[in-house]
Protein backbone atom coordinates (compact mmCIF):
# COMPACT_ATOMS: atom_id res chain seq x y z
CA UNK A 1 0.00 0.00 0.00
CA UNK A 2 3.10 2.44 -0.73
CA UNK A 3 2.36 5.79 -2.30
CA UNK A 4 4.46 4.52 -5.47
CA UNK A 5 1.37 2.00 -6.10
CA UNK A 6 -1.54 4.20 -4.40
CA UNK A 7 -0.76 7.56 -4.20
CA UNK A 8 -1.58 7.38 -0.58
CA UNK A 9 1.44 7.82 2.11
CA UNK A 10 1.64 4.61 4.15
CA UNK A 11 3.52 5.03 8.10
CA UNK A 12 4.48 1.80 9.72
CA UNK A 13 3.72 2.67 13.72
CA UNK A 14 6.14 0.45 15.59
CA UNK A 15 5.03 0.88 19.69
CA UNK A 16 4.41 -1.65 22.39
CA UNK A 17 2.13 0.44 24.17
CA UNK A 18 -1.54 -0.05 22.25
CA UNK A 19 -3.15 3.33 23.51
CA UNK A 20 0.09 4.77 21.61
CA UNK A 21 -0.39 3.23 18.42
CA UNK A 22 -3.87 4.12 18.95
CA UNK A 23 -3.57 7.76 19.15
CA UNK A 24 -0.96 7.99 16.93
CA UNK A 25 -2.64 6.15 13.61
CA UNK A 26 -6.07 8.11 14.48
CA UNK A 27 -4.12 11.04 13.65
CA UNK A 28 -2.47 9.80 10.88
CA UNK A 29 -4.94 8.47 9.44
CA UNK A 30 -6.97 11.77 9.75
CA UNK A 31 -4.09 13.70 7.38
CA UNK A 32 -4.66 11.02 4.91
CA UNK A 33 -2.29 8.43 5.65
CA UNK A 34 -2.44 4.78 5.32
CA UNK A 35 -1.48 3.08 8.81
CA UNK A 36 0.28 -0.31 9.79
CA UNK A 37 0.96 -0.84 13.13
CA UNK A 38 3.04 -3.39 15.03
CA UNK A 39 3.45 -3.99 19.09
CA UNK A 40 7.09 -5.36 18.85
CA UNK A 41 10.20 -5.76 16.26
CA UNK A 42 9.75 -9.13 14.80
CA UNK A 43 6.10 -7.53 13.17
CA UNK A 44 7.38 -4.45 12.47
CA UNK A 45 10.14 -6.31 10.15
CA UNK A 46 7.82 -8.81 8.66
CA UNK A 47 5.45 -6.10 7.81
CA UNK A 48 8.53 -3.98 6.19
CA UNK A 49 9.56 -6.65 4.18
CA UNK A 50 5.77 -7.67 2.77
CA UNK A 51 4.67 -4.08 2.38
CA UNK A 52 7.05 -1.34 2.22
CA UNK A 53 5.95 2.01 4.25
CA UNK A 54 7.06 5.50 3.06
CA UNK A 55 7.90 6.20 6.42
CA UNK A 56 8.66 4.64 9.79
CA UNK A 57 7.42 6.03 13.23
CA UNK A 58 9.64 3.87 15.63
CA UNK A 59 9.84 3.04 19.68
CA UNK A 60 13.32 3.18 20.97
CA UNK A 61 12.11 0.74 23.84
CA UNK A 62 10.48 -2.55 22.49
CA UNK A 63 10.63 -5.45 24.01
CA UNK A 64 12.80 -8.23 22.46
CA UNK A 65 14.68 -6.62 19.22
CA UNK A 66 15.19 -2.96 20.00
CA UNK A 67 14.75 -0.18 18.30
CA UNK A 68 17.89 0.71 17.41
CA UNK A 69 18.40 -2.81 16.28
CA UNK A 70 15.35 -2.36 13.78
CA UNK A 71 16.85 1.08 12.94
CA UNK A 72 19.95 -0.71 11.88
CA UNK A 73 18.21 -3.74 10.13
CA UNK A 74 16.00 -1.28 7.91
CA UNK A 75 18.96 1.27 7.17
CA UNK A 76 20.73 -1.52 5.45
CA UNK A 77 18.25 -2.24 2.94
CA UNK A 78 16.30 0.77 2.52
CA UNK A 79 16.13 4.85 2.87
CA UNK A 80 12.73 5.20 4.19
CA UNK A 81 12.63 8.03 6.67
CA UNK A 82 12.21 6.96 9.97
CA UNK A 83 11.42 9.31 12.90
CA UNK A 84 12.21 7.64 16.74
CA UNK A 85 10.06 8.04 19.44
CA UNK A 86 11.76 7.45 23.31
CA UNK A 87 11.07 7.73 26.49
CA UNK A 88 15.00 8.74 27.04
CA UNK A 89 15.80 12.15 26.97
CA UNK A 90 19.81 11.58 27.32
CA UNK A 91 21.60 13.04 24.18
CA UNK A 92 23.55 9.81 23.90
CA UNK A 93 20.43 7.88 22.88
CA UNK A 94 19.68 11.16 20.52
CA UNK A 95 23.04 10.70 18.87
CA UNK A 96 23.02 6.90 18.25
CA UNK A 97 19.29 6.91 16.21
CA UNK A 98 20.76 9.75 14.40
CA UNK A 99 23.91 8.35 13.35
CA UNK A 100 22.16 5.36 12.62
CA UNK A 101 19.72 7.09 10.17
CA UNK A 102 17.25 8.27 11.87
CA UNK A 103 15.33 11.23 10.27
CA UNK A 104 14.23 12.89 13.49
CA UNK A 105 13.42 12.33 17.08
CA UNK A 106 10.17 12.65 19.85
CA UNK A 107 10.50 12.49 23.18
CA UNK A 108 7.77 10.72 25.32
CA UNK A 109 5.72 11.71 26.39
CA UNK A 110 4.90 14.11 22.99
CA UNK A 111 1.91 15.40 21.41
CA UNK A 112 0.10 13.42 18.66
CA UNK A 113 -0.17 16.98 16.39
CA UNK A 114 3.13 17.54 16.82
CA UNK A 115 4.37 14.32 15.81
CA UNK A 116 1.98 14.45 12.90
CA UNK A 117 3.05 17.35 11.91
CA UNK A 118 6.88 16.19 11.67
CA UNK A 119 5.98 13.17 9.98
CA UNK A 120 4.19 15.56 7.08
CA UNK A 121 7.15 17.35 7.01
CA UNK A 122 9.41 14.54 6.78
CA UNK A 123 7.51 12.93 3.91
CA UNK A 124 6.93 16.38 2.23
CA UNK A 125 11.05 16.85 2.63
CA UNK A 126 11.95 13.49 1.07
CA UNK A 127 8.74 12.55 -1.16
CA UNK A 128 8.26 15.85 -2.29
CA UNK A 129 4.30 15.40 -2.10
CA UNK A 130 1.86 17.89 -0.75
CA UNK A 131 -0.05 16.21 2.23
CA UNK A 132 -4.13 16.57 2.44
CA UNK A 133 -5.62 19.09 5.10
CA UNK A 134 -6.51 17.66 8.23
CA UNK A 135 -9.71 15.61 8.65
CA UNK A 136 -11.86 14.71 11.74
CA UNK A 137 -10.52 14.26 15.42
CA UNK A 138 -12.84 10.61 16.02
CA UNK A 139 -13.09 9.15 18.88
CA UNK A 140 -15.62 6.49 20.26
CA UNK A 141 -18.82 8.51 18.99
CA UNK A 142 -17.15 12.25 19.13
CA UNK A 143 -16.47 13.26 15.94
CA UNK A 144 -14.63 16.79 15.67
CA UNK A 145 -14.18 18.66 12.00
CA UNK A 146 -11.37 21.58 12.15
CA UNK A 147 -12.70 22.59 8.81
CA UNK A 148 -15.99 22.84 9.50
CA UNK A 149 -15.89 23.40 12.86
CA UNK A 150 -18.66 20.63 13.64
CA UNK A 151 -18.51 18.71 16.55
CA UNK A 152 -21.05 15.90 16.27
CA UNK A 153 -21.78 12.94 18.79
CA UNK A 154 -23.10 10.02 17.92
CA UNK A 155 -24.05 11.29 14.30
CA UNK A 156 -26.00 13.99 16.54
CA UNK A 157 -24.87 17.77 15.89
CA UNK A 158 -23.37 19.38 18.99
CA UNK A 159 -24.01 23.25 19.13
CA UNK A 160 -21.45 24.97 20.15
CA UNK A 161 -19.83 28.63 19.91
CA UNK A 162 -16.25 29.37 18.56
CA UNK A 163 -14.74 29.76 21.41
CA UNK A 164 -15.96 26.27 23.20
CA UNK A 165 -15.12 24.67 19.57
CA UNK A 166 -11.99 25.94 20.12
CA UNK A 167 -11.06 24.80 23.66
CA UNK A 168 -12.36 21.13 22.35
CA UNK A 169 -10.30 20.67 19.28
CA UNK A 170 -7.33 22.42 21.15
CA UNK A 171 -7.58 19.70 24.24
CA UNK A 172 -8.26 16.99 21.63
CA UNK A 173 -5.52 17.17 18.98
CA UNK A 174 -3.26 16.64 21.83
CA UNK A 175 -5.18 13.79 23.73
CA UNK A 176 -3.90 13.08 27.49
CA UNK A 177 -1.75 15.83 27.47
CA UNK A 178 -2.69 18.38 30.55
CA UNK A 179 -2.90 21.95 29.99
CA UNK A 180 -3.14 24.39 32.42
CA UNK A 181 -6.06 27.36 32.80
CA UNK A 182 -2.83 29.68 32.00
CA UNK A 183 -1.98 27.43 29.62
CA UNK A 184 -4.97 27.33 27.46
CA UNK A 185 -5.59 31.37 27.84
CA UNK A 186 -2.56 32.00 25.99
CA UNK A 187 -2.94 28.94 23.12
CA UNK A 188 -6.80 29.37 22.73
CA UNK A 189 -7.46 32.97 23.76
CA UNK A 190 -4.24 34.37 22.95
CA UNK A 191 -4.39 36.11 25.87
CA UNK A 192 -2.32 36.75 28.96
CA UNK A 193 -3.49 35.32 32.38
CA UNK A 194 -2.45 38.20 33.53
CA UNK A 195 -5.14 40.33 31.38
CA UNK A 196 -7.97 37.24 31.38
CA UNK A 197 -9.89 35.60 33.99
CA UNK A 198 -8.90 31.89 34.37
CA UNK A 199 -12.65 31.41 35.75
CA UNK A 200 -13.16 32.19 31.69
CA UNK A 201 -11.63 28.43 30.80
CA UNK A 202 -12.90 27.22 33.85
CA UNK A 203 -16.64 28.34 33.01
CA UNK A 204 -16.65 26.88 28.99
CA UNK A 205 -14.81 23.66 30.24
CA UNK A 206 -18.74 23.14 32.00
CA UNK A 207 -20.49 24.25 29.12
CA UNK A 208 -18.59 21.42 26.86
CA UNK A 209 -19.24 19.05 29.48
CA UNK A 210 -22.68 19.94 29.26
CA UNK A 211 -22.69 19.54 25.61
CA UNK A 212 -20.64 16.03 25.00
CA UNK A 213 -20.61 14.57 28.13
CA UNK A 214 -23.48 11.73 29.38
CA UNK A 215 -23.00 12.96 32.85
CA UNK A 216 -21.02 15.79 33.35
CA UNK A 217 -20.53 15.72 37.26
CA UNK A 218 -18.45 12.61 35.91
CA UNK A 219 -16.88 13.24 32.89
CA UNK A 220 -15.52 10.72 30.45
CA UNK A 221 -13.95 13.02 27.76
CA UNK A 222 -12.71 16.18 29.15
CA UNK A 223 -11.06 15.93 32.62
CA UNK A 224 -9.94 17.42 35.42
CA UNK A 225 -6.24 17.00 36.60
CA UNK A 226 -6.84 18.53 40.30
CA UNK A 227 -3.89 21.32 40.59
CA UNK A 228 -2.80 21.18 37.15
CA UNK A 229 -5.92 21.59 34.84
CA UNK A 230 -7.49 20.01 32.62
CA UNK A 231 -6.88 16.35 29.81
CA UNK A 232 -9.15 15.15 27.00
CA UNK A 233 -9.38 11.86 26.97
CA UNK A 234 -9.72 9.63 24.00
Amino acid sequence: MSATSTGTTTVLVVDDEPTVREVVAGYLRRDGHAVLEAADGVAAMELFATDPPDLIVLDMMLPGVNGLDILRRVRSASDVPVIMLTARAEESDRVAGLELGADDYVVKPFSPRELAARVNGVLRRTTGRSVAAPGPIAFDGLEIDPLSREVTMNGRTVEMTPKEFDVLAFLASSPRQVFSRAQLLESVWQSSPEWQDPATVTVHVRRIRNKIEDDPETPRWITTVWGVGYRFEP
